[in-house]
């Protein structure tokens, strides 16, 4: 099978609209069966919770088995009875599939969650997940995450996936207004997913994109927050055509003014829009996303000198970047997806897309703590970095039988590539104080030449089988991905490192279901990561290694009672890694293994009284390293215990008046390999209240939440390089939704 290469020269962004366009030509040329008679299926995303068209008239009976196979892999999953969470979720290339079915814990949000919690980024709605913790900063420019103590999206190119596939969500934060769900799958996911672009292995959070709905909607939302960060934004959807095959959604969003973060400003401008055509076989997406983010005093990340002693947190309204620091990031990006029944039991799929990232700033790099008394030193300087992705995939999925053994089998290859362009112009160091920002002096700089840093290639194919018996009792998945990686680094626009290699990673995973509200599950997956460059300072500079491969044991149990599910899970993830070794030589001579048990709960425990949350014991070690004195040490930034719970009540005296609440916790971590410098435990609490109604016939909603109570100063959390942030402040969030 052959894959489309982009030719050298020609932007990620432009190839994949290019793919996109070939493949609407390739689709309509050989769909003639476009003026279907039938009412279609829900779309493969559509809202859960919107009623089928009720035109139904030409309805074809036969295709009803067609129906039946596509929503059983592609549906958007029904939300538990709370409407916290959703009872499926998707695993890559295998499609959605019900919780309860699933070899892994996984976890997908619903947009009533998302809009409930006020949430603006995915880092805001995944707070609330006891496996994850954010590591971006307030006010900052990029999100980035630990899922089961592994770093998840801290480089230049973003690893969350949008509808199942790399290279379109938006490269440096994702934002919630157009997400239908957000998605958590704990563990490597090289085997769904491919391997991922920045080379994580705890997880993979994918994005489902909002869908036009079966029923209009024009929904307006008003917000505001702490110190006067007000916006807007609209949410409409429409289907058009005899039999409502042709459907659209806009979500646009505006904020902007004073953050909760002293001396700092922010404007927000979001485009979202979501075409589909549903017919009797053919069911094809098309999404476009456009968004800009700016700001002036965007804050930065500290790092700290060897054997300091890290200082007490600042509050997190201080702001140590000069007010006359500036920041733009803009993201574009389309995907085209398609579905097409070739019989009853057999579809096939693809998807083409892509996305650019420009980033234009002139702030801080990432200041530097000198001593205990929080005084500091960094060097400004104007920043200019431009991403390019394009991703393509193309599979075909089947349902068959032999003799009592149900199959689901899906066979798919898949190519990625990105190209990372950079530049900087630095200038005079400044220093100051993290509790006592110093204005120094405006400096100018020029803009900086942009030039190729390194280029990736991620192609593979793969293949997952599920074998089901005993009405799907006992379900056996077994998978193969054959994956290559070819990158290329430069300097001063010349190739001067790059290696081509390839892996093949197995999963096994094992679902027994005794009893119908009761799941065990097993699995066996590895996981995939670029492998590692010798540095400049080393011996063997420039010399490039095989991707890492890590492993995963995991066994679990599910359980749901009513309106209640929770999960306890038991891992083990091993990873390798490159590391610079006393004799100078940089060799893969570093291990890190994370032990961990996870116990998740979501749903409705009482009539009108919701939970969320959990706990995660995480048990990080540094089982081989090059720095003998480092072997056992816990890793950079995994603490003991990270322990969420967010509840709310119905409250019996007034009718659609909630109160909510709730609590974040995270155990001491440490900044560095050798244990001796670390970031105390911490908790913050929440507050909040939401009021239903209507007004003039109209469905109304508002909403209040106070973030950190008491405000609470503490370091939030470290990333594996060490750097790590201030807290969020006490930040109240006001707002009012409507339907029309």
């Amino acid at each position: 099978m052959s894959v489309a290469r982009r030719p050298c020269g020609e932007s990620a962004l432009s190839f994949a609209i290019r793919c996109a366009t070939l493949g609407i030509v390739l689709v309509a040329g050989s769909a003639n069966s476009w003026a279907a008679t039938s009412t279609s299926p829900a779309s493969a995303d559509a809202n859960a919770d919107a009623s089928a068209p009720a035109d139904a008239q030409g309805l074809t009976l036969d295709e009803i088995n067609i129906t039946g196979a596509y929503n059983g892999a592609t549906a958007l999953p029904p939300a538990l009875a709370s409407g916290q969470v959703a009872r499926g979720a998707r695993l890559g290339m295998m499609g959605n599939k019900d919780v309860m079915d699933t070899p892994f814990n996984v976890t997908s949000y619903t947009a009533k969650t998302l809009a409930d919690l006020q949430t603006v980024t995915v880092a805001d709605a995944l707070q609330r997940d006891p496996s994850v913790r954010s590591t971006g900063q307030t006010g900052g420019i990029v999100d980035s995450f630990f899922i089961r103590g592994f770093p998840i999206g801290e480089g230049n190119i973003g690893e969350l996936a949008y509808d199942g596939v790399y290279g379109v969500a938006p490269n440096y934060r994702v934002f919630t207004e157009y997400a239908e769900r957000v998605e958590v799958l704990k563990g490597p996911g090289a085997l769904m997913y491919g391997i991922s672009p920045n080379s994580g292995i705890g997880g993979v959070i994918n994005i489902v994109p909002k869908r036009p709905l079966d029923e209009d909607l024009t929904r307006l939302t008003t917000t505001y927050e702490s110190d006067s960060q007000v916006g807007g934004h609209l949410d409409l959807s429409r289907r058009f055509g005899s039999e409502n095959q042709f459907g659209v959604r806009f979500n646009g969003s505006l904020r902007g003014g004073d953050t909760v973060v002293d001396d700092q400003e922010r404007e927000l401008n979001i485009g979202a829009i979501a075409l589909d055509y549903r017919g009797e076989r053919l069911r094809l997406n098309l999404d476009f996303i456009s968004q800009k983010e700016s700001f002036e005093g965007a804050s930065r990340p500290f790092t700290i000198a060897p054997g300091v002693e890290v200082p007490s947190a600042p509050n997190g309204r201080t702001n140590l970047p000069q007010k006359w620091g500036w920041s733009d990031t803009r993201e574009q990006s389309a995907l085209l997806g398609g579905e097409y029944d070739l019989n009853d039991s057999l579809t096939v799929f693809a998807h083409a897309g892509g996305g650019r990232s420009d980033v234009d700033r002139m702030s801080d790099q990432v200041p530097r703590i000198l001593n205990s008394a929080g005084d500091t030193s960094n060097v400004p300087g104007h920043y200019k970095f431009n991403v390019d992705r394009s991703t393509a995939d193309v599979g075909l999925r089947g349902v068959f039988a032999t003799g009592p053994v149900t199959h689901t089998t899906t066979v798919m290859a898949t190519t990625y590539q990105d190209e990372l362009s950079r530049g900087i112009t630095n200038g005079t160091a400044i220093t100051s104080n993290i509790y006592h920002p110093v204005d120094a002096p405006k400096q100018y700089l020029r803009s900086p030449k942009v030039q190729r840093v390194s280029e990736s290639e991620l192609s593979g194919v793969a293949v997952t089988d599920t074998l089901s018996v005993l009405d799907d009792r006992l379900q056996l998945t077994l998978g193969l991905r054959r994956q290559n990686v070819e990158s290329r680094n430069y300097s001063n626009g010349a190739v001067s490192s790059r290696y081509d290699d390839s892996a093949t990673n197995p999963m096994v995973g094992v679902v027994v279901k005794p009893w119908d509200d009761v799941s065990f599950y097993y699995n066996y997956v590895e996981g995939l990561s670029k492998g590692d460059t010798a540095p400049s300072g080393a011996s063997n500079s420039g010399m490039t290694f095989a991707p890492y491969e890590s492993k995963q044991h995991e066994l679990g149990v599910k359980y749901e009672h009513g309106t209640f599910m929770t999960t306890l899970a038991l891992f083990q993830i091993e990873k390798p890694g490159g590391e610079l070794g006393a004799d100078g030589v940089f060799s893969v001579q570093a291990e890190q293994r994370n032990r961990g048990v996870e116990l998740s709960m979501f749903g409705e425990v009482a009539p009108g009284t919701r939970l969320m949350g959990g706990v995660t014991l995480l048990d990080g070690e540094l089982t081989e390293s090059a720095t003998a004195a480092n072997r056992g040490n816990k890793p950079v930034g995994v603490p003991d215990v990270q322990a969420n719970l967010w509840a709310e009540w119905d409250t019996p005296w007034v009718q659609g008046f909630t109160l909510t609440g709730g609590a974040i916790y995270t155990d001491k971590q440490y900044v560095n390999q050798a244990n001796t410098q670390s970031l105390d435990a911490w908790t913050r609490f929440d507050a909040g209240a939401r009021y239903a109604t209507k007004i003039e016939g109209r469905p109304t909603t508002f909403r209040a939440t106070v973030q950190n109570v008491f405000d609470r100063e503490y370091w939030s959390g470290v990333a594996s390089y060490g750097a790590f942030s201030a807290g969020s402040p006490r930040t109240l969030q006001l707002s009012a939704t409507v339907d029309f």
